[in-house]
C-alpha cells in the first residue's frame, strides 16, 4: 500500500511573518531592562549641568572624576529604584516618555539659567501663568529638548515590551527595587567620606540630580495643597481695632502698598546706582531704604511671608496657616483691595476683595498697555476710583488700603516690561535666552524695566496727590525678591535662600508719605531720611503698615515697626 503524506496544516498568515528582523536595539525587552536602559540614557544625556558643576567645584580631574562617579552611582541607583515602581507593562510607556521630556526641559533651564529644581522652584512652575510660561519658551529650548527627548521617545515607541503575569512582575520588580536601594545605600556608605562633605557644603547639588530631584520636588509641590487643606486657619484678627486717631479724623487714610516684582536694590538710582533709573521717584522726594532683605528668593515664598506677622523663621517653621495683614486690617474696619498684575496673590488676598488688573475688559480697553494676556503695570492705575467706589462705603469712610501686585521686572523677558517709548538704555537684550546676549544688553533690558517701574510709581504718587482733598495719602513700595543677572553664572531667581547670592535677597523699599499720611501718623520725612541705612527685612512690613494706618492688635510688635523710632522722636 503506497505511503500517503499527510496534508499540510494550513493557517492564517500572522503579521509577524512579514515583520522584518529587528535589530538588537529594538528587540523585545522586559520592563526592568527598559528602566535600566532609560536610567543609563538619562545619566548620559540629561545631567550635564550636574557633571559640569562638579567639574568646576573639583577643578582638577583627580578631584572631580571621583565626585562625578559617586554622584552618578547615587543618581543611577535612585532612578532605577524609582523606575522599578513603573516596570509593569507597555502601558507604562507614556509615563516613561513624560519623564524623559521633563528631564530634558529641566536640564535646559538648569543649563540656561543655572536654576535648581527644589520644591520651591517646582511650586513656582506649577503656579506660573500662561504669560510667564510663554516668556520662557524659545527656539533654543525646543532644539535642546528635542535632542534629548526624541531618541529616547523613539526607542520607547518602537521597542516591544515582553508581557508578564502580574505576580511574576510584582516579585521581579520588588527584587529590582531592593537591589537598587541596596546598591545605592552601599555605594553611598563606601563613598561617604568623599560625598558627605561635598553634599553638606554644596546642598544645591542634590536638586541638580535630574530627573530624580524633579520628581521629588514636583511631588512635594503637588501634595502641598492637600496638606494645606488639612491645616487649620489660625485667626489672628481677634482684637483688631482702629486706633485713637480715627475718633476725630476729617479725612480717611488711603495707603497704597505696591508689591514689586524681581527688583534689585542695587539697580535703583535712589540707592546710589551709577545709572539714574529712578528719576520720577527722585523728583517726588521719596525716601529709599537701602539695606532691606527679602523673606525668600521667589514670589511663592516671599509674598505670603512678607504679609505674615510671624517673621521669616517662624513662618517657615509653622505647622498651621495663619490670617495675615490684610485680614487684620479688614477686621479692624478698613476697606482693603488687592489688585493683581501678576500670577496671583499666593493666598494672601483670599479673604479680602481682589481683582485682576489684566482682565479681558481692561485688555480690550487699553491695547497700548497690553499684548496678548499680559499688560504693563500702568494698567493697575486704570479705573482705581471706580474700584474704590465699589468697596463698602462705610469702610471707605474709615480708610482704604490698596495693594498693587506688579509684574515689575519679571524675567527672562525683561524687554517686555517696558514700553517702546520708555527704554532709555540701548541696545537691550530682546531674547529669553539670556546667555546669548551681551551682558551690557542684558543689563540695559533689566534697567529699562526698573525705569518703567519708576515711571509707574511716579504716576501712582501723582494719582495719590490728586486725591489729597479727600484722603490722607501715602505709598509704600517693597519688592518681593531680587534677581541674578549673570553674576556667578546665575540668572533669574529662586536659588534656595541659604546659598542664594545677595542680589536675589537685597530689595528696594521706597516710602512716600507727603500726601498727609506722614503728618497724620506722626512720621516726619526728615526723620525717615536719617534712618535710610537702617537694616530692615520683610519681617518689618506687617508691623510698619499696622503702625502707619493706626490699627491696634495683639500681633503688633512696635520694635519691628520701621517708623516707630521717628514716631517716638515726634512724641518726645
Amino acid at each position: 500500500m503506497p505511503l500517503i503524506s499527510p496534508a499540510p496544516v494550513l493557517r492564517e498568515p500572522s503579521t509577524f511573518d512579514f515583520e522584518p528582523q529587528r535589530g538588537w536595539l529594538l528587540q523585545a525587552r522586559s520592563p526592568r531592562t527598559i528602566v535600566v536602559v532609560l536610567t543609563a540614557y538619562l545619566l548620559l544625556t540629561a545631567n550635564w549641568p550636574l557633571w559640569m558643576e562638579l567639574a568646576q567645584l573639583g577643578r582638577a580631574p583627580s578631584l572631580y572624576v571621583p565626585n562625578i562617579f559617586g554622584m552618578a552611582w547615587l543618581l543611577g541607583g535612585g532612578l532605577v529604584a524609582l523606575l522599578s515602581l513603573t516596570a509593569w507593562s507597555r502601558f507604562m510607556k507614556p509615563l516613561w516618555m513624560l519623564l524623559v521630556v521633563v528631564a530634558a526641559v529641566v536640564q535646559h533651564y538648569m543649563a540656561t539659567y543655572r536654576m535648581v529644581m527644589d520644591p520651591s522652584m517646582a511650586l513656582n512652575v506649577l503656579q506660573t501663568d500662561p504669560g510667564e510660561a510663554r516668556d520662557l519658551l524659545s527656539l533654543t529650548m525646543l532644539v535642546r529638548v528635542l535632542l534629548v527627548a526624541v531618541p529616547a521617545i523613539g526607542w520607547l515607541w518602537w521597542v516591544p515590551v515582553i508581557p508578564q503575569r502580574p505576580l511574576q512582575a510584582l516579585w521581579r520588580n520588588a527584587v529590582l527595587f531592593v537591589a537598587a536601594v541596596a546598591v545605592t545605600v552601599g555605594g553611598g556608605m563606601l563613598m561617604s567620606r568623599q560625598l558627605a562633605p561635598l553634599m553638606r557644603n554644596q546642598p544645591h547639588l542634590r536638586y541638580m540630580m535630574n530627573p530624580l530631584a524633579s520628581v521629588y520636588s514636583f511631588s512635594m509641590a503637588a501634595t502641598r495643597p492637600l496638606l494645606h487643606r488639612s491645616r487649620k486657619l489660625v485667626p489672628i484678627s481677634g482684637g483688631a481695632a482702629l486706633g485713637a486717631s480715627y475718633a476725630a479724623q476729617t479725612r480717611p487714610r488711603l495707603l497704597m502698598l505696591v508689591v514689586g516684582e524681581t527688583a534689585r536694590a542695587d539697580h535703583f538710582g535712589l540707592n546710589g546706582y551709577a545709572r539714574d533709573t529712578t528719576p520720577a521717584l527722585k523728583a517726588r522726594g521719596v525716601v529709599s531704604f537701602s539695606d532691606v532683605r527679602s523673606c525668600g528668593t521667589n514670589t511663592a515664598a516671599s509674598v505670603p511671608c512678607m504679609f505674615s506677622h510671624l517673621g521669616k523663621q517662624d513662618f517657615e517653621a509653622r505647622k498651621n496657616d495663619y490670617e495675615n495683614l490684610l485680614d487684620v486690617l479688614q477686621a479692624a474696619g478698613l476697606a482693603v483691595l488687592w489688585i493683581d498684575n501678576q500670577s496671583g496673590c499666593k493666598g494672601v488676598c483670599d479673604r479680602v476683595p481682589h481683582a485682576e488688573a489684566n482682565d479681558a475688559a481692561q485688555i480690550a480697553a487699553n491695547p497700548s498697555l497690553c499684548s496678548g494676556d499680559e499688560c504693563l503695570d500702568d494698567i493697575m492705575l486704570k479705573g482705581l476710583d471706580e474700584r474704590i467706589a465699589a468697596l463698602p462705603p462705610e469702610r471707605v469712610a474709615r480708610g482704604v488700603v490698596l495693594v498693587m501686585h506688579q509684574i515689575g521686572s519679571h524675567g527672562p523677558a525683561y524687554f517686555r516690561r517696558s514700553p517702546p517709548n520708555g527704554k532709555p538704555f540701548q541696545p537691550e537684550c530682546r531674547t529669553v535666552t539670556l546667555a546669548d546676549c551681551a551682558h551690557s544688553e542684558l543689563i540695559n533690558a533689566y534697567d529699562n524695566s526698573i525705569a518703567h517701574t519708576d515711571r509707574v510709581l511716579g504716576d501712582a504718587i501723582d494719582w495719590l496727590k490728586a486725591r489729597r482733598s479727600r484722603f490722607d495719602t501715602g505709598m509704600l513700595y517693597l519688592s518681593d525678591h531680587g534677581e541674578s543677572l549673570g553674576e556667578y553664572g546665575l540668572f533669574l531667581h529662586g536659588v534656595p535662600y541659604s546659598f542664594a547670592p545677595d542680589v536675589q535677597k537685597q530689595v528696594p523699599f521706597v516710602v512716600w508719605l507727603d500726601g498727609g499720611l506722614g503728618e497724620r501718623t506722626g512720621v516726619p520725612d526728615a526723620c525717615l531720611r536719617k534712618s535710610v541705612d537702617t537694616p530692615l527685612t520683610h519681617d518689618n512690613l506687617y508691623h510698619t503698615v499696622m503702625g502707619l494706618v493706626d490699627v491696634k492688635s495683639p500681633t503688633y510688635a512696635p520694635t519691628l515697626d520701621a517708623f516707630q523710632a521717628c514716631r517716638h522722636s515726634v512724641a518726645g
